[in-house]
């Protein structure tokens, strides 16, 4: 028993809550939606819906093969040049497009492989005339391969560093050539965990709004989830909107069920805690230092564009726009309005399972210990733009829905981050409840005493990079917004996303780097290497 009888109760309560809320949040909405889907005479599929379909599939499945063949030789280049210079900070430099908005990295693409582009402009150096155009598929291509690159590296790096220090030496006592080792100690590490680092991707890119809506160029490149947009908001058809919804729906079970037939990818660090020591670093150190370089470049070359850009925008214009105020008010409220909740969510999705493990739990705790954790993924199931169009077309019955939308933004953007939240706290939690539950409960300290003396002060570290993380997925989400987007409702992404659209390139870029530096400022810290007593191998 780890719980005292009042905690006990109160998390049944809250695993109520919980439970039923998300149910009901989310249900609703998918009933809204055949509700409407039984009253329509549209065709269930048609030439249109199968174009989007398609592509939807083909950039998915483009962007996941990009994305991990370049991905592999980066990993193997970092895992052997441990002493390249600069290392950690190329490891961090990954992070950092995770934290970045879609958005404020779509402005950056563009400055880089636009038409007047850094790449363009060395092309037409060259002698050609414009040979990349950065809208369509090759510009939704070049940004999911920003976001998924460093990503899918550093969960392949992660799974090499866990290789045993002994294969290392073997290998170097054998004489194995760069080819040996990779087809015997590198390929088998990398081919356990690359399907599910695949499908990882493969789901991201399928789901992705913000980068199609922004890079698409045309109907020829759309997805579906911005297909229901564009359905909803310029086209008024709610009939296709809801058919595409359910088609995403179905898209994303399927994923999911894929996806849940591999092992998912490791989390990162050490696991022997031993110096990893390269011996086979030397001989490929011209072609590794070229490979990093480069991704290095890719990969640091938007951000960079992005800031200098910002920097040159007119920020006292800027500070003087009242409409930039309201969006940042409103991003800043809806923010930490929707992490304080994701939080408030997680715990009991965290801890109600613990409880049912009990000997004693009751038949009705050991259902909510099982269901909980599949509803705290069930926005995966289920995604934001889906649920908003649920929620959309039932207020627009009360009139102006805008009014209405800082409340379903709000919850949409906490279960957003609820599978990540919860990927934080819940091993965090059951490490420190089997170190310390039984001795607070034998000490008498429960509740909110337990909480503040013994919790807190462990569990404070997860607990601020889940809630900053939390935070910075609802500042730069644009998909919820967009539905509801209103002339009573902005938020910084719905209006750097305006400013784009009506050509106001320099008050963009000035609020690309605010939004940027913001999301930025709240996901690096927790991002940073633990320090280790790494020693690199003689020929490292």
């Amino acid at each position: 028993m780890i719980f005292a009888r009042a905690e006990r109760t109160g998390l049944r309560v809250a695993g109520g809550v919980a439970l039923g809320g998300v149910l009901l949040f989310v249900g609703a909405a998918t009933a809204l939606l055949l509700g409407h889907a039984g009253g329509s005479a549209a065709p269930l599929f048609d030439a249109y819906i199968g174009r989007v379909a398609q592509f939807t599939l083909l950039q998915a499945v483009l962007s996941t093969l990009l994305s991990l063949s370049l991905a592999i030789p980066v990993a193997r280049a970092l895992a052997r040049q441990r002493a390249f210079p600069g290392r950690v900070w190329i490891i961090r430099l990954s992070v950092v497009p995770l934290g970045l908005p879609a958005l404020v990295a779509a402005l950056g693409v563009i400055e880089i492989w636009g038409r007047q582009g850094f790449v363009n402009d060395l092309l037409r150096l060259a002698g050609l005339q414009n040979p990349v155009s950065v809208y369509g598929l090759t510009g939704i291509l070049i940004a999911h391969v920003f976001f998924n690159l460093p990503l899918a590296a550093r969960f392949l790096l992660a799974a090499l560093d866990r290789t045993p220090p002994e294969y290392w030496l073997s290998s170097a006592n054998l004489g194995m050539g760069s080819g040996a080792v990779f087809r015997l100690i590198e390929w088998p590490v990398i081919r356990r965990v690359l399907p599910g680092i695949a499908g990882l991707v493969f789901m991201l890119c399928a789901t992705s709004f913000t980068i199609v809506l922004t890079l698409g160029g045309g109907p020829a490149a759309t997805t579906i989830e911005v297909a229901i947009y564009q359905a909803l908001r310029f086209d008024f058809d709610p009939e296709r909107a809801v058919l595409l919804a359910f088609l995403q729906i179905a898209v994303t079970a399927s994923l999911l069920w894929v996806i849940s037939l591999f092992d998912r990818p490791p989390e990162e660090g050490m696991t022997a805690g031993r110096a990893i020591r390269r011996f086979d670093g030397r001989r490929r150190r011209l072609a590794d230092g070229l490979i990093i370089l480069v991704f290095t470049f890719f990969t640091a070359a938007p951000l960079v564009a992005t800031l200098l850009s910002g920097l040159a925008a007119d920020f006292g214009k800027l500070a003087t726009d009242p409409l930039l105020h309201r969006a940042f008010l409103t991003s800043l409220l809806i923010s930490l309005a929707s992490a304080s909740l994701s939080l408030a969510i997680a715990l009991p999705v965290v801890l109600v399972p613990r409880l049912a493990e009990a000997g004693d739990a009751g038949a009705a705790t050991r259902l909510m210990g099982r269901a909980l954790p599949a509803v705290g993924s069930l926005i995966l199931l289920v995604p934001p733009v889906v649920v908003a169009t649920g929620w959309f077309l039932a207020l627009r019955a009360f009139g102006e829905t805008g009014r209405f939308a800082p409340a379903v933004v709000t919850v949409l953007n906490a279960l957003m981050a609820l599978p990540f939240v919860v990927r934080v706290l819940e091993p965090a939690y059951r490490t420190h409840l089997s170190r310390t539950a039984r001795l607070a409960l034998s000490l008498g300290i429960t509740g909110i005493r337990r909480f503040l003396r013994i919790d807190w002060p462990a569990l404070k570290k997860p607990f601020l990079t889940a809630f900053a993380f939390a935070m910075a997925l609802s500042l730069g989400d644009l998909g919820a917004v967009a539905i509801f987007g209103a002339d009573g409702f902005v938020t910084l992404p719905w209006l750097l996303f305006s400013r784009m659209a009506s050509y106001r390139t320099a008050d963009a870029a000035g609020i690309a780097l605010i939004l940027g530096v913001l999301c930025l400022l709240l996901t690096l810290p927790s991002t940073a290497p633990e320090r280790t007593t790494e020693r690199p191998g003689p020929d490292a």
